[in-house]
C-alpha cells in the first residue's frame, strides 16, 4: 500500500516498557517508518519510560540499535534516522512508587499542556491499573489525552472487568485504545473493501451460498522467552479470545452504517453475542487442545514444550482447533473451524472462505472434478488475497478443468514496502480514530464466550494432546472438521 501522508497534530507518545522487546521490535520501527514517511510533524516526541536507570543518550543508542536490527538498511539513510532519534526522551520512571513521576511531567510540561498525551503501557498487565492511577495523580493527563492497552486484557471476565473498571475510573472510554496488531493488517483492512466496496461479494456473503469459513493464525516458533506468561495463559487465552475471535467478527459482521469507531464496533459486538456458547455439553465435539512435542522445524530439531518449558509436566495447550457457529440470520448452519499453536508447520496467517459446490455439474467424469470456490485471505507472511476458480485446461485436448487463482499479492501488485500494522495503529492513536481498536463491551463479551470453554476443559478433564513440532496439530483436529465432510485449507 502506498503511504498518503495525512497530517496529524503534534503529540508526545510516551512508552512505558519503553526499552522492552515490544518497543524494541514493533514500536520504535514503526514510529521510525512513520517518522520517515513525513507523518510525524516537527516537535513531536517519543519518551521511553521505565524502572531501568538509563539516560537520554543510552535510550537513544538503545533505538539506533533496534532499527537496525529491525530496519532494512535501505530504508534507513543516515539523516532520517538521526532525525528521528533527537525526537527521542527517557524517564525513570516507577509505577508502583513515586520515583520518577515529578521528572517525567516536568518534561511534558516543557511543551505545554496543548498537545496530545500518548501513553502507550507496553508493560504486562498488573501494571496497567498502577499506570493508569499514575498517570492521573500525578496529573500528566489532559482532555486529550489517549491510553493504549495491549492485551492480555484480563485472564478470564471477571479480571477483564476488574482491570476495565481500574482504567475506568481515571480515563473516559473515548480515551482507551485496547490494541490488538491484527486489526491493523493491510489484509484484514481490505476485508471491509472486498464485501463493502464490491458488489461481487456482499450479495453472496451468506449461509446460501457460503459453506464454511477457515480461520488459521499458524506459529513455527516455541515459547521464546514467553515461558512464564504463555505457561499461565495458553492458545486460547493469548490468541483465541483476542486476535482470532475480532476476525471471526469482521468477516461474520452485518454492514455497518459506516466505517466510524461505534457503529463498526456496535456490529462486532453483535457476532460475539450471537456466537453458540461451548460447555461441558460439547466441549469435546467443538474443541481439540494440543501441546508440542520434540520435532524438526526449519531444518533442524525443536525440544518439545516441556523441555522449553522445563517443567516435568503440564496443562497448558499450545494449539486449539475449534468449531465456532453463530445463531443468527446470516451465519445460522455455517461453521467457522479456527486453529491456532505454537511449533506448526509453518508461519502462516489466513481465512478462507470456501464457497457451496455447484448444485448440478454439467461436465463428464473426464473432465475432472468440479472443485468448490474459496476466496483466500492472507495475513502474513506475504499478505494477498486468492480467489480460487475453476477454468478449462488449455489446449486442444478436450475439456479438462483446473483449479487455479485469480492471485493478487500486496508487495508485488503495489511495489511498495507492506507497513507494519503498528504503523497504522499508533498513529490512529493520534487522530483519536478508535475504529481498529476494541471497545470494554467487546472485551469482555469475547470472554463471556472464552470463560466455558476454560471451565468446561477443566470440568471435563480435557488435557492437551501431544502433536509432533513441524506438522499442523494433533490428529484430531484434523477429525474436527473431517468428521462435517470438509477439510483444512492446504496452504500453497
Amino acid at each position: 500500500m502506498s503511504s498518503q501522508i495525512i497530517p496529524v497534530e503534534c503529540f508526545d507518545y510516551i512508552v512505558f516498557g519503553g526499552n522492552g522487546d515490544l518497543a524494541e521490535r514493533k514500536l520504535l520501527p514503526a514510529l521510525y517508518h512513520r517518522d520517515h514517511d513525513g507523518q510525524i510533524p516537527d516537535g513531536a516526541r517519543i519518551i521511553g519510560a521505565s524502572r531501568t536507570p538509563i539516560s537520554d543518550e543510552d535510550y537513544r543508542a538503545f533505538a539506533r540499535a533496534a532499527l537496525e536490527e529491525h530496519v532494512a538498511e535501505t530504508d534507513r539513510p543516515a539523516a532520517a534516522v538521526d532525525r528521528f532519534l533527537s525526537r527521542l526522551f527517557y524517564r525513570q520512571v516507577d509505577a508502583k512508587s513515586e520515583t520518577g513521576w515529578a521528572e517525567l511531567k516536568g518534561l511534558l510540561d516543557e511543551a505545554g499542556d496543548e498537545r496530545i498525551r500518548a501513553f502507550y503501557l507496553a508493560v504486562g498487565p498488573a501494571l496497567f491499573g498502577d499506570l493508569a492511577s499514575g498517570i492521573d495523580r500525578h496529573g500528566l493527563s489532559n482532555e486529550r489525552t489517549r491510553l493504549v492497552v495491549e492485551k492480555p486484557v484480563g485472564r478470564d471476565l471477571a479480571s477483564a472487568k476488574e482491570l476495565n473498571a481500574l482504567i475506568g475510573e481515571h480515563f473516559r472510554e473515548d480515551q482507551v485504545f485496547r490494541i490488538d496488531h491484527y486489526l491493523g493488517k493491510e489484509t484484514v483492512q481490505n476485508l471491509m473493501a472486498l464485501r463493502f466496496a464490491n458488489m461481487l461479494y456482499e450479495p453472496l456473503w451468506n449461509n446460501a451460498f457460503v459453506d464454511h469459513v477457515q480461520i488459521t493464525v499458524a506459529e513455527s516458533v516455541g515459547l521464546e522467552g514467553r515461558a512464564g506468561y504463555y505457561d499461565k495463559a495458553g492458545a486460547l487465552r493469548d490468541m483465541v479470545q483476542n486476535h482470532i475471535l475480532q476476525l471471526v467478527c469482521l468477516v461474520a459482521l452485518e454492514p455497518p452504517s459506516s466505517l466510524g469507531a461505534d457503529p463498526l464496533r456496535d456490529e462486532k459486538l453483535k457476532i460475539l453475542r450471537s456466537l453458540k456458547p461451548i460447555d461441558t455439553k460439547n466441549i469435546e465435539q467443538a474443541t481439540v487442545r494440543g501441546q508440542y512435542k520434540a520435532g524438526a522445524s526449519k531444518g533442524g530439531a525443536v525440544k518439545g514444550y516441556l523441555d522449553d518449558l522445563g517443567e516435568a509436566s503440564s496443562d497448558t495447550e499450545t494449539f486449539v482447533a475449534i468449531k465456532a457457529e453463530i445463531n443468527n440470520w446470516r451465519w445460522a448452519g455455517v461453521p467457522f473451524y479456527i486453529r491456532t499453536g505454537k511449533r506448526l508447520s509453518e508461519r502462516m496467517s489466513e481465512i478462507v472462505v470456501t464457497f457451496r459446490p455447484i448444485p448440478h455439474s454439467i461436465f463428464d467424469n473426464s473432465a475432472g472434478h468440479v472443485q468448490q470456490n474459496q476466496l483466500v485471505m492472507r495475513l502474513q507472511p506475504d499478505e494477498g488475497v486468492k480467489q480460487w476458480l475453476m477454468i478449462k485446461d488449455p489446449g486442444p485436448g478436450g475439456m479438462r478443468l483446473r483449479h487455479v487463482p485469480l492471485d493478487m499479492s500486496f508487495a508485488e501488485s503495489f511495489h511498495v514496502r507492506n507497513p507494519d500494522a503498528y504503523e497504522r495503529l499508533l498513529m490512529d492513536v493520534i487522530r483519536g480514530n478508535q475504529s481498529l481498536f476494541m471497545r470494554r463491551d467487546e472485551v469482555e463479551a469475547a470472554w463471556e464466550w472464552v470463560d466455558p470453554i476454560l471451565k468446561a476443559w477443566e470440568q471435563m478433564s480435557v488435557k492437551p494432546q501431544g502433536y509432533t513440532s513441524g506438522t499442523w496439530g494433533p490428529s484430531s483436529s484434523i477429525a474436527l472438521i473431517e468428521r462435517d465432510g470438509r477439510t483444512w485449507h492446504e496452504p500453497d
